[in-house]
């Protein structure tokens, strides 16, 4: 059964989500509709990559998934198909492709389908359905527009240089665990075999340790740790980490290595 699903910053109080749903069974009675997340914050394109990017390659190749965040089309931010992994994708370049695909090839094209009605402020309902209908019936990207090159990436990357790490929060989930934009490869590369303190909140608080589950520590003790989507992570065991440390969205996150002959001395005392 063919699968299609849907992210969107729209909650779940207005009438939006049951629309669209309505409009894929009306042309596809027997698809597999499948929900993501609802509960972006509106307009926030980076949460939304790193939701769908984290899922997306969990789902059968030939999935169509449609991303209905800030979806307002312009010249800047045209309708786009984009093919990647096997994986189709119909939502608006907001640079929100660029932020789920990393490195990886892509076909993309810029829609060229005239939508059903006359309003223009429900593209989701009115032109991503239709589209995604299409790519379920067979058609292919050419049938669908011209091709086109996504936007660059938004994201920011560490900067680092021998000795440190400087990065940042770039998403905070449901229990309000910290994740940076630090990954386990660059760390390991960086650090070499070092010792390390990992510095919050310009200092306050310092972590000197990597574990590998939230029970390794008693409640409610900070911990840092790398999580299933391969980046550094900061949390409490049974405690919300944002809220109790006081840090959102792009709060800094420092990580600081020993010089190599202090490193030794430290394991010459074991």
């Amino acid at each position: 059964m063919a699968i299609i699903t849907l992210t969107s910053d729209w909650g779940l109080s207005d009438y939006y989500v049951p629309a669209v749903k309505g409009a894929i069974y009306s042309a596809l009675p027997n698809v597999n509709i499948v929900d993501i997340s609802h509960n972006i914050e509106p307009f926030d394109v980076r949460s939304a990559a790193f939701i769908v990017k984290n899922c997306y390659k969990n789902f059968p190749k030939g999935s169509i998934h449609i991303l209905a965040i800030d979806t307002e089309e312009s010249t800047d931010n045209p309708h786009v198909v984009l093919k990647v992994n096997e994986h189709y994708f119909v939502g608006t370049d907001n640079s929100i492709f660029s932020l789920i695909i990393d490195q990886d090839e892509y076909e993309a094209v810029i829609i060229d389908v005239i939508q059903d009605t006359d309003f223009f402020t429900f593209s989701t309902r009115d032109r991503f359905v239709k589209v995604a209908v299409m790519i379920h019936n067979g058609a292919t990207l050419s049938d669908i527009g011209l091709p086109y090159k996504i936007k660059e990436k938004i994201e920011l990357k560490p900067s680092y240089n021998a000795n440190s790490i400087h990065g940042l929060v770039n998403y905070i989930d449901a229990y309000e665990n910290l994740v940076t934009n630090i990954s386990k490869t660059q760390f390991e590369q960086i650090r070499a075999g070092r010792n390390f303190t990992i510095k919050l909140c310009s200092g306050i608080y310092k972590i000197n340790k990597i574990r590998r589950s939230y029970q390794e520590v008693p409640e409610p003790d900070i911990l840092a740790l790398f999580g299933s989507h391969g980046f550094l992570e900061i949390a409490l065991n049974h405690g919300k980490a944002a809220s109790l440390l006081g840090m959102e969205r792009d709060s800094a996150v420092d990580i600081y290595f020993e010089d190599e002959e202090t490193t030794a001395k430290d394991d010459s005392l074991f």
